[in-house]
C-alpha cells in the first residue's frame, strides 16, 4: 500500500522508529518539518524524507560559508514573501542562468529558475542544466506561473498572437540571454518559424520581469514576453502563451536553514494565498513540493 503524503504523529513515529513522545519533543524544538491543521499535527512525507536524509548524511555539520543569497530569476510573489517573512535572504536577480551558475560555484544558497527545455518539453531539468553532479541537490516547487505577451492596455496594434510581433514598427522588449524567459522566447520563435533578425528589438535588455513591463508602460517598447503578474502590476494588457514552473534549487542542508523554513512556513499562510491571488497568474497548489531530490 502506498505511503500517505502526510503522516500523523503516530505514523511518523513509526516511520522514523521513534516514540511519539520524542516526536513531540522534536516538534517543540522546531527541528522536524510539520504543519498544524485545525490543531492537529501533520508531517509532509517528502519533507520528512529530506530531513531524515539530511541527518543521515550529516549535512548539518558542513561549513556554512555559502552566503545567504537567493539568486536567479526575479519573481514578484517571491520577492514580496522574502520581505514579509523575515527570511533574511539577500536577493540577487540576474536571471535563471546566473542563479544556476552561482549555486554550482557556492556563491548563492538558493537559485530561483524557470528554464524551458524545448528538446524534452519540460522546465528546470537538472541534467540539462548541469546540476546533476550535485549529490545533494533539491528542487522545491514555488509556483506555476503564466507566461504571455505584455502590451499596452489599449493594444493599439491589434495584436492577438505571437506571430504579430513581426509587423513593421513594433519594438520588442527582451531580457538578458541567461534569463529563463529568453530560452522560452527563442523556443517560441523557432516553433512559429520566426527569424529573430526580422524583429525590431528594444535597444537595451530589461533585467527583470518588472523592468520589462515598465519599459512597455513607459513607451520604450511595444511588446514583450513576461509573466501575467508583471503585466497586472503595470496596468498592461496580457495574452497568455504558456504556463511554466518556477522552482527553487538548493543543497539539501540549506532546505533546513532557518531562512528557508521561515519562507516556506510564511508561504503556507492565508495572507500569502491572498497576495498570490491579488498579483494574478499564479497557481500555488504545489508550492513546497519536492520535485527533485538527488
Amino acid at each position: 500500500m502506498p505511503l500517505p503524503n502526510y503522516f500523523t504523529t503516530a505514523e511518523v513515529a513509526e516511520y522514523l522508529r521513534l516514540k511519539e513522545r520524542k516526536v513531540y519533543d522534536l516538534v517543540s524544538q522546531g527541528v522536524i518539518p510539520c504543519v498544524r491543521v485545525t490543531g492537529k499535527l501533520l508531517f509532509p512525507r517528502q519533507r520528512i524524507d529530506l530531513w531524515l536524509m539530511n541527518h543521515l548524511e550529516g549535512d548539518e555539520s558542513v561549513s556554512s560559508a555559502i552566503p545567504p543569497v537567493l539568486a536567479g530569476s526575479q519573481d514578484p510573489l517571491l520577492e514580496w514573501a522574502l520581505k514579509e517573512s523575515g527570511a533574511e535572504l539577500a536577493l540577487l536577480c540576474n536571471g535563471s542562468g546566473d542563479g544556476v551558475q552561482r549555486l554550482v560555484e557556492g556563491r548563492a544558497m538558493v537559485a530561483g529558475m524557470h528554464i524551458w527545455h524545448a528538446e524534452n518539453q519540460n522546465y528546470n531539468d537538472p541534467d540539462t542544466l548541469g546540476l546533476s553532479g550535485m549529490r545533494d541537490l533539491v528542487l522545491i516547487r514555488w509556483a506555476k506561473r503564466q507566461q504571455g505577451l505584455l502590451l499596452a492596455a489599449d493594444n493599439p496594434y491589434g495584436i492577438t498572437q505571437l506571430g504579430d510581433i513581426v509587423r513593421p514598427g513594433i519594438r520588442v522588449a527582451h531580457r538578458q540571454p541567461d534569463a529563463g524567459v529568453s530560452h522560452l522566447l527563442q523556443s517560441l520563435l523557432t516553433h512559429h518559424h520566426i527569424d529573430a533578425r526580422q524583429l525590431t528589438w528594444a535597444p537595451h535588455p530589461s533585467l527583470s520581469e518588472d523592468d520589462l513591463a515598465l519599459a512597455i508602460r513607459q513607451g520604450e517598447a511595444d511588446i514583450g514576453v513576461g509573466i501575467e503578474a508583471a503585466a497586472r502590476r503595470q496596468g498592461l494588457g496580457f495574452i497568455p502563451l504558456q504556463p511554466e514552473h518556477f522552482d527553487l534549487a538548493m543543497r539539501r542542508r540549506h532546505y533546513f536553514e532557518a531562512a528557508m523554513q521561515r519562507l516556506l512556513v510564511f508561504a503556507g499562510s492565508e495572507r500569502f494565498r491572498l497576495r498570490a491571488e491579488a498579483l494574478g497568474g499564479y497557481d500555488i497548489s504545489e508550492l513546497g513540493k519536492v520535485v527533485y531530490n538527488a
